[in-house]
């Protein structure tokens, strides 16, 4: 079924045993995580959880089946969880909806995945399921999750402070969460002993996340310019900025580009592209460059290096920090090749 936000949360924090998959899909990967990650606070810490991704899914269909259907060696509870999964899932997905038993929830999150592909109308049409477009939110959007999350930590944003926290962050609610629990330890705030989030407060503690440096860096990358780019990403990381929000804005600008790029390709003239994608005069010079350089097969290979730069840093690989460097300056590469 197509659910909405509150349809889906409920399902989670219930463990509804009529669900067997959750397909989060859009660009917003952190807020699909971050609905994953209720699921696993639902099952309880004790929970089992296997982790497979869409490729693993495509070398072999049946198994997101058997996994739903196993039990858990130690007889406690079990959930799967599904990172990049695409269009290649189709028949995993297929066969988890119609098996004849499926103890264990899937939550398979899909970043790429537009809301006309197979995999998304395949959960939509089954009462098995549930789809659910997560977007990245801007504006009001942001500040209301601002206040969501703080609130789950004993914070009531005053003044601006819900505000400054969504621009600050992109509307990405894992940094969100991450600073509000850092405000949170230094308020001394918490749920049964709740504290005011004021500006005074995100002043002392709240992050600098560098956001002149990381559209820069995010600039150079788009335009080739690996020079600027390994000096953008050194400033980043002497200011202690984590590469996650870098890589995240970076996907954004690419899958913007290819929207614009899918309506060139389709026979659109890029001032007519423009205008259609609200792009801000102040970028129109920028992204008509980026449009005569970036193809489309060009834009989905450097998204692909970017979330897997992204998932290995989730990940807690040591070599994070260095995947993601890399990643940045190989998609800056891509754009140097194609001039």
């Amino acid at each position: 079924m197509k659910a909405n936000l509150n349809q889906v949360r409920a399902a989670l924090d219930a463990v509804n045993p009529d669900i067997r998959l959750y397909l989060f899909h859009g660009p917003d990967e952190s807020g699909a995580a971050d609905l994953a990650l209720r699921l696993a606070r639902a099952m309880g810490p004790e929970a089992e959880r296997v982790d497979l991704d869409g490729a693993a899914l495509r070398g072999d269909p049946a198994r997101l089946a058997d996994e739903a259907a196993s039990i858990s060696l130690f007889g406690g509870k079990r959930f799967i969880r599904v990172a990049a999964v695409g269009e290649e899932s189709a028949a995993a997905l297929t066969a988890l909806l119609e098996a004849e038993t499926a103890g264990n929830p899937v939550v398979a999150i899909a970043p790429s995945v537009k809301s006309t592909a197979r995999i998304v109308k395949l959960a939509q049409a089954s009462p098995r399921a549930m789809a659910f477009a997560c977007y990245i939110p801007d504006g009001a959007d942001a500040e209301r999750i601002a206040v969501t999350i703080a609130r789950e930590h004993g914070l009531r944003p005053v003044g601006g402070a819900a505000r400054r926290l969504g621009a600050a962050s992109n509307g990405d609610r894992a940094i969100m969460a991450r600073e509000i629990e850092k405000l949170a330890l230094y308020l001394d705030a918490a749920p049964d002993r709740p504290a005011e989030l004021d500006d005074a407060a995100l002043d002392a503690v709240g992050a600098d996340l560098g956001d002149a440096e990381m559209g820069a860096a995010i600039a150079a990358a788009i335009d080739g310019r690996v020079a600027d780019l390994s000096v953008d990403l050194a400033r980043l990381e002497s200011y202690g900025t984590s590469p996650i929000p870098v890589l995240r804005g970076l996907v954004r600008r690419l899958m913007s580009l290819a929207e614009m790029r899918a309506d060139i390709d389709a026979g659109g003239m890029i001032a007519a592209v423009l205008k259609r994608h609200h792009v801000f005069f102040k970028e129109e010079a920028a992204t008509t460059r980026a449009l005569r350089v970036w193809n489309a097969a060009m834009l989905d290979n450097a998204i692909d290096r970017a979330r897997q730069a992204e998932r290995s840093l989730m990940s807690g690989d040591s070599a994070g920090q260095v995947l993601a460097d890399n990643a940045v300056v190989t998609i800056a590469r891509i754009a140097t090749r194609s001039r």
